[in-house]
């Protein structure tokens, strides 16, 4: 037993050491691991886990947090002991290493390696840098747009938006937005679905967070809590971490296209005003209080939807949200994400610099 804790523990330090080495070749991955290996294992997972009506990856990771609590309840005495640690250290540190090793090698085998492939701008060829001045031209083409969409659904300019769709047929609605998408660009191709409300969706909101794809099962977690209008950009968000893109930039960037290319109108509307506020926030990062300039150019009833989303998210602020942005901004940082959280907003260049040679937006 012993023997073999001490080989899983090197293999942690050989995992890292080549995964170091393979981060150095992007094209590497991109082919034979994104767009090779990867292809086969998400299919294969979702096709097993998307038959499902619940989220067996919260069943799992519920499982071992019980397990963990349990364990650590009966082992008390022993793990909070600093005798017992001094006295048998070694193989206490040895089984957590144990553990950490086979963690970290499937969730790199199963899905983690895609942080590791080539840039979406470098592949399609998108020039992401843009200046202030650009920034708020492009705000007020997105400001256009949205109106436009927000008068299409509402009687009039001051009334938000209400979904009318329950979940599960937002879940189901979702495939047409990729569908469209994927006929444009085939590496965006969404097939076998499996899309789950999150059964710690309290949790989750506690935590400040829309929704997580679980790599070990390829299931998008979405949390059911969050308001509704938004609901369909945050589904194909999660989704596209599902086909591949580890990006939260370009998570961002694929969910919005597969918004709005989808047929219906609610989806539109979710993806396009998810843009605008992505791109307020990043005008206020040029100059603070700029964005308020704008403001008198957007609908009333769009305004209201963004501030029922500050109120609910605001509802639920605590510590816990502060110390979980804090470990997933490190998180990614660890994973070639030198933005962390920041690159959540990366996408508005990403969507600058895609619609730079277009004369209107889509």
């Amino acid at each position: 037993m012993k023997k073999s804790k001490v080989i899983l523990s090197v293999f942690l330090l050989v995992q890292i050491i080549v995964i170091k080495i393979l981060s150095a070749f992007p094209e590497f991955i991109e082919e034979y691991y994104s767009n090779g290996l990867y292809l086969w294992i998400s299919k294969i997972s979702r096709i097993i886990f998307g038959s499902l009506n619940f989220s067996i990856g919260d069943v799992i990771y519920s499982i071992l947090i019980v397990f963990l609590i349990r364990y650590i309840f009966k082992n008390r005495k022993t793990i909070f002991s600093w005798k017992s640690w001094k006295i048998d250290w070694k193989s206490k540190f040895l089984t957590v290493l144990s553990f950490v090793s086979v963690f970290y090698f499937c969730f790199n085998f199963l899905w983690g390696l895609n942080y590791h492939r080539i840039p979406l701008y470098e592949k399609m060829n998108l020039d992401k840098e843009y200046t202030k001045e650009e920034l708020i031209v492009f705000t007020k083409k997105i400001i256009l747009k949205v109106n436009e969409i927000h008068s299409q659904i509402a009687k009039n300019d001051s009334l938000k938006i209400i979904n009318p769709y329950d979940i599960e047929t937002i879940y189901d609605k979702t495939q047409n937005g990729y569908d469209q998408l994927g006929n444009q660009y085939s590496s965006f191709k969404y097939e076998n679905p499996s899309i789950k409300k999150s059964l710690v969706s309290l949790p989750l909101t506690y935590m400040g967070f829309g929704g997580y794809l679980n790599p070990f099962t390829n299931e998008a977690q979405v949390n059911y809590k969050i308001p509704k209008y938004n609901f369909p950009t945050t589904v194909c968000h999660e989704m596209a971490h599902q086909i591949g893109y580890a990006s939260e930039s370009e998570a961002n960037f694929i969910g919005y296209l597969a918004s709005i290319n989808n047929d219906d109108i609610y989806f539109k509307y979710s993806g396009y005003s998810y843009a605008l506020k992505y791109c307020l926030g990043s005008i206020e990062k040029f100059e603070e209080g700029k964005s308020r300039e704008l403001l008198p150019l957007i609908h009333p009833g769009i305004l209201k939807n963004f501030q029922e989303s500050k109120d609910f998210w605001d509802g639920y602020q605590t510590p816990i949200d502060t110390f979980f942005h804090y470990f997933y901004d490190h998180f990614l940082k660890a994973n070639q994400q030198k933005d962390g959280l920041e690159g959540y907003s990366k996408f508005v260049g990403l969507m600058i610099g895609y619609y730079k040679d277009k004369t209107e937006i889509q």
